[in-house]
């Protein structure tokens, strides 16, 4: 039996524990790792009965806990599977494959689109008026367009300010741009749980991180405390710009 232990069996248990790791990174981010605790106990308790001990009757109902359980699994975990499979197919490898075979794409810059977004930023930074603009790409948005009040405007420095100023009635949540349109105001983000935020950072920080782990949008944030203008993209922030560095940001990074 030791003899048959080859290579391909190294690289099968070393995939295994990546995988296994990557899913308890996973599951402690959405706090969910008493459960992915629960579910192991579980299936070591199930290997023990019906290969160790060999017990027939309780292996068999441990068997169709586990096969009706799979289904119970996608449903209970149906945001995290979604989360692991975008991240799947958004890693920095597979894009440069797909646009190796798509090649390369000449992209026009929308001044007109960029511009009112990143005037509309400075000014609320200056005045200390917190925002949060997010940007659909590629990933639809509906179920988040959904929870708002859905509009349909040009994206204009005056209108994004009047939106997001204090005694506005739609000043709470997030403005969505889709299209190159203001599709929807007031609406409500996913929340990241993710421990490495920095505590200076509040709710807001919070929402545009949310949402860009589970789509490829970008979040657009004005600090209220601070005047402080930040970009989240990717499941990451990027902290303090300048007008010319959001600017460059969202010329590079904005849908044709």
């Amino acid at each position: 039996m030791f003899l048959e232990f080859g290579i391909k069996d190294i690289v099968d248990i070393v995939l295994v524990a990546l995988m296994l790791y990557y899913v308890y990174r996973l599951m402690k981010e959405s706090r969910s790792l008493n459960v992915f605790t629960g579910i192991m106990v579980f299936v070591l308790i199930w290997l023990f009965v019906s290969q160790v001990l060999e017990m027939r009757l309780m292996g068999s109902i441990l068997d169709k806990l586990v096969s009706v359980g799979v289904i119970g699994l996608i449903v209970l975990f149906q945001e995290e599977i979604r989360k692991f499979l975008y991240n799947l197919g958004g890693h920095q490898r597979v894009q440069k494959t797909l646009r190796f075979f798509r090649g390369k794409e000449t992209k026009r810059v929308d001044k007109t689109t960029i511009m009112p977004i990143v005037m509309a930023c400075m000014s609320m930074s200056r005045n200390r008026v917190g925002a949060l603009i997010v940007i659909e790409r590629a990933t639809p948005l509906d179920d988040i367009i959904e929870t708002g009040e859905r509009i349909d405007a040009q994206i204009n420095q005056r209108l994004i300010e009047n939106i997001f100023f204090k005694n506005s009635p739609l000043h709470d949540g997030a403005v969505i741009i889709s299209k190159k349109r203001i599709t929807a105001v007031c609406c409500i983000l996913p929340v990241s749980h993710n421990h490495d935020i920095p505590r200076s950072l509040g709710l807001r920080h919070r929402a545009a991180l949310g949402i860009t782990q589970g789509s490829d949008a970008i979040s657009v944030v004005v600090s209220e405390e601070t005047g402080h203008i930040s970009v989240a993209m990717n499941g990451e922030f990027q902290l303090r710009l300048s007008a010319e560095q959001l600017e460059s940001i969202l010329t590079k990074e904005m849908p044709k």
